[in-house]
């Protein structure tokens, strides 16, 4: 499944790679509610919870259904600035009804709520659906959205400065020290850009995020299967340190579309594309090629010897492994006039230590 964005008849100059320290904030935040996700960041996480102050710590838990599993549209700018302040200002810009829907769809999950619907504040029906759907969501998230639906100024001024809060505990810190990777990022992106075009650019980003043939549509490998515009505004990327390995999308209604990809680590290997996950997936799932995998994981065979040792024909050996060097499971050598096939062990680990275990087992 995609999110499509239409870029058609978009000016190169509206596609945009700048830095973001909301956003930023926003995913060091994740970070703190979901550090399961981020296994190289959970000795950060652990050092930052430590040294938080009861009363933030608290604060944090209060409202991290606004980052934990989606962001809030107005955490994530369509038009970054040069300080976190700055970009709260902007928050601060947004209309209540603007505000609240946003909040709303992410305390009340992005499934259940909808952009266009009527507003919670002003509909008597949303007003209840909201709150059912915050209840079903546990006592927290309920007591968030009856507080923001009571008195949105009070609860808006809390997040900003829960969030001042956060820059002078952890994140003033963290910024320094992530800045000079995202400038750089920066830099190549925007070189690309400008000399190779909104294709380069864009490869360069994620394998999940590409440009569709025709060059109209921007692609990205997501949950949701959907599309949206540009609409002329543009579309904004920013590179994050701390959000490793998600892509965050904003691409509801009225907002501008919005990437935030990971900045990559030399030292890690690039992500694989949903489409190669679900191809190994859908080859292991016979059992005769995990037979046939098994084997090879032993060593090298051709197709003769794989054949004769589970007494099936070759033709039908052929097809089984076809599937498994489509996945990128196999490698081969030819010797004369054979060619021997085995495991590819990097990307076979990949999958998980409990899938090696089995198959060498």
């Amino acid at each position: 499944m995609t999110l499509r964005i239409d870029i058609s008849g978009l000016p190169s100059g509206r596609l945009r790679f700048a830095a973001s320290p909301l956003a930023e904030l926003t995913a060091m935040l994740h970070v703190l509610a979901e550090p399961g996700h981020h296994p190289q960041l959970a000795g950060w996480a652990a050092d930052v919870w430590a040294g938080l102050a009861p009363t933030l710590a608290e604060r944090l838990k209060e409202a991290e259904f606004l980052w934990r599993s989606s962001r809030a549209d107005f955490l994530v700018p369509a038009r970054p600035r040069p300080t976190l302040a700055e970009e709260l200002d902007d928050v601060d810009r947004i209309d209540d009804e603007a505000y609240v829907t946003a909040a709303l769809v992410t305390t009340c999950g992005s499934n259940r709520v909808h952009y266009g619907m009527p507003s919670p504040l002003t509909d008597a029906t949303a007003r209840e659906r909201a709150l059912d759907l915050a209840q079903a969501r546990g006592a927290v998230q309920e007591a968030f959205a009856e507080r923001l639906l009571a008195d949105p100024s009070a609860v808006r001024a809390r997040v900003r400065d829960t969030l001042e809060q956060c820059a002078e505990a952890f994140f003033d810190a963290a910024w320094r020290d992530v800045a000079p990777q995202l400038t750089a990022d920066l830099r190549m992106k925007n070189d690309l850009l400008k000399r190779q075009g909104i294709g380069a650019a864009l490869a360069s980003v994620s394998s999940a995020v590409t440009l569709a043939p025709d060059g109209n549509r921007i692609i990205v490998d997501k949950l949701q299967d959907t599309a949206t515009a540009a609409d002329g505004t543009g579309v904004t990327f920013l590179p994050s340190a701390f959000g490793r390995p998600h892509l965050v999308a904003v691409y509801a209604p009225g907002w501008q579309p919005v990437v935030q990809y990971p900045v990559p680590e030399p030292s890690l290997p690039a992500p694989v594309s949903l489409e190669t996950v679900r191809l190994r997936l859908d080859a292991l799932a016979h059992p005769v090629r995990l037979r046939l995998l098994r084997t090879l994981a032993r060593g090298p065979h051709t197709t003769g010897e794989l054949a004769h040792a589970w007494e099936l024909s070759p033709p039908e050996v052929s097809r089984h492994l076809a599937v498994l060097r489509r996945a990128g499971l196999l490698t081969s050598q030819r010797r004369g006039r054979y060619v021997r096939y085995t495991v590819s062990l990097p990307d076979l680990t990949t999958l998980g230590s409990d899938l090696l275990a089995a198959v060498l087992r």
